[in-house]
């Protein structure tokens, strides 16, 4: 069966990025660089998901989660 997961790349002053989950909030990784960051995301969504199901644990449904970027104005 095949999951779709919404994830977050934020980049890091230092370089690389930090891969969050919203589905699956105990995942936290890193990539240094866009596809090493991808790639960490996926094995750790599939051994989040492998370890849930070896508990007994929810399978948290492909997540639909909305992103926008809202652009505001600050006073200097």
């Amino acid at each position: 069966m095949d999951k779709t997961y919404t994830i977050t790349l934020r980049p890091e002053p230092e370089g690389g990025f930090t891969v969050r989950v919203p589905a699956l909030p105990e995942i936290v990784t890193y990539g240094e660089d866009e596809e090493e960051a991808l790639a960490m995301a996926k094995d750790a969504i599939e051994m989040v998901l492998a370890s849930r199901k070896e508990r007994g644990e929810d399978i948290p449904d492909s997540d639909a989660v909305v992103v926008h970027s809202v652009r505001v104005s600050v006073a200097a």
